[in-house]
């Protein structure tokens, strides 16, 4: 059977939560339920015609992705899955969608990524012995031992040593990022991305996008050594957050009226040592401009780039020859948090906001990457339609 196209015609968000703060009461079905509805809306399709939704999810457990569907009135014959690479997992359960579509084997479906860590189970690791007490675990892979390699904030503060990225120069870029989104924010540019969940303006904006005083953030203390670069400041958090879109197929889309969208070009996902885990989005985005057979820096409008560090999105662009402007021009997850699994999900929101709802003159390409815990990075290439 030929391949056919697959088209992202609606995609939404949440405003992204700190954890315990605008989202704290939320489980995970209430969080996301909600955002399926406004995205069906916003597609023009009902709940029944949807064939399966895929959720991205890397705390809950189970398959969170069938109370997601039951919540958001799908009817009980739609099946639900739920995808975990981590960071990657709201990406791959769009990607994993718009396969099933492009195959034949769904004519539409409801894909994303929804984290409520303030609701998230705790993970407690068991005692090794009678004598030993039972302890906390965090949300990164292999965290019940000791690990090999660095964590992300050791891998961000090897790559900026590699690069010369200085702290001054990670502070410079965290001030824009803040700027960026105070911007976008100014001028609208995020209505009809976010859906509220609750009719106020707590609900419409980005809790921690509150621009810092420079002098503050120079001020930090770094979180390594006493001569670090990586601070609170110049690094994202995890915060709560859902993201996700409508796919179509063609037929679907046609019927539609041909709405203004997304289509996927190319997408690749490249493994990394642990300890070089920083890097990983670099080497995702070599192995997608190879596989895609190459193309011109310039055709990229917009790199969409959840960053754990202002080190990782310097080095992205230094090492790839970007203009800076074009990464995260609506600012990035140091400005608005990183709600992990959803962080993927949420690039191709930010990506459909940027290429989609705005009226772009000739072709138009976007780029969504980030890097992955456990060594790991992921880029995607989309052209608006």
């Amino acid at each position: 059977m030929p391949l056919q196209s697959a088209y992202i015609v609606a995609a939404r968000r949440t405003a992204i939560g700190r954890i315990g703060g605008l989202h704290r009461s939320r489980r995970i079905e209430d969080l996301c339920a909600p955002l399926v509805g406004a995205a069906l809306q916003d597609s023009g399709l009902a709940a029944d015609r949807i064939d399966e939704l895929i959720v991205g999810n890397a705390t809950e457990g189970g398959n969170p992705g069938r109370l997601i569907a039951l919540a958001a009135g799908l009817p009980e014959t739609t099946p639900a899955a739920t995808i975990d690479r981590q960071c990657a997992s709201g990406l791959d359960a769009i990607v994993a969608a718009m396969r099933a579509v492009s195959l034949g084997q769904s004519q539409a479906v409801v894909a994303g990524a929804a984290e409520a860590i303030s609701m998230a189970p705790w993970r407690v690791a068991k005692p090794r012995n009678l004598q030993q007490l039972p302890r906390f675990l965090s949300f990164e892979p292999g965290s019940g031992e000791e690990r090999e390699g660095p964590a992300h904030l050791e891998s961000s503060e090897a790559l900026a040593a590699r690069l010369g990225i200085t702290r001054a120069d990670q502070d410079a870029y965290t001030l824009r990022s803040y700027l960026k989104a105070e911007q976008a924010r100014e001028a609208k540019r995020f209505v009809g991305e976010i859906a509220p969940l609750r009719s106020n303006a707590e609900e419409a904006r980005d809790q921690s996008s509150v621009t810092p005083d420079f002098k503050e953030l120079a001020q930090l203390a770094p979180y390594l050594s006493p001569d670090g670069t990586l601070t609170p400041g110049n690094t994202s958090t995890l915060h709560d957050g859902a993201a996700v879109a409508v796919v179509v197929s063609q037929s679907v889309w046609s019927s539609l009226g041909k709405p203004r969208g997304l289509r996927l070009l190319a997408h690749a996902t490249r493994g990394t040592s642990p300890s070089d885990e920083a890097a990983a989005p670099i080497e995702a985005m070599q192995k997608l401009k190879a596989d895609f057979g190459g193309y011109k820096a310039s055709e990229i409008a917009v790199v969409e780039m959840s960053e754990s560090s202002a080190a990782q999105a310097i080095a992205l662009a230094r090492s790839l020859d970007l203009d800076e402007d074009i990464i995260n021009p609506d600012g990035g997850a140091i400005a608005r948090g990183h709600p992990f699994a959803a962080a993927s999900s949420v690039l191709v929101a930010r990506l459909f906001t940027r290429l989609a709802r705005s009226e772009t003159k000739g072709r138009a390409l976007g780029i969504a990457t980030l890097g992955v815990a456990g060594g790991m990075g992921t880029a995607a290439l989309f052209e608006a339609v």
